[in-house]
Formats: structure tokens, C-alpha cells, sequence
């Protein structure tokens, strides 16, 4: 992330997967050079955590399923 974005300019999505009321989402920015910042849903201005874009690649592999266990 360029150190002149703030984060809570980014534009935060919710998965397609949540409702409107979920009390249990976390919202990603995406479109951030090489990382993937992400917050609770619940405190927007509270702490995010800021990760690697291959990082999260790998996670929603394998919540999708898509990663082999060896």
C-alpha cells in the first residue's frame, strides 16, 4: 500500500455472502499495490490487519476448497 493512502479512504467491500444485517463479516479493500488490507465489519476504525496479496490468494483458495491438503 502506497504510505499516502489512509485506510479508511480505501473503498471496503463485504463478501457477496453476507447480508445486509450479518454481525460476523470482515470487509477487504481491494485494488492496493501488492498487499490486501482488512478490518471487521463492526469497527471500521478500529485495527486492520494488512496482508500479502499471494497471502490472501491462498486463503480464499482454501475457504473455498480449491487447496489440496497434502
Amino acid at each position: 500500500m502506497n504510505r499516502g493512502t489512509r485506510i479508511r479512504e480505501l473503498a471496503w467491500r463485504k463478501s457477496s455472502y453476507s447480508t445486509e444485517n450479518a454481525e460476523e463479516c470482515v470487509e477487504v479493500a481491494l485494488d492496493v499495490l501488492a498487499t490486501v488490507p482488512v478490518r471487521d465489519s463492526k469497527r471500521p476504525h478500529g485495527p486492520h490487519l494488512t496482508l500479502p496479496a499471494p497471502a490472501w490468494t491462498t486463503f480464499i483458495d482454501a475457504v473455498k476448497g480449491r487447496t489440496l491438503r497434502g
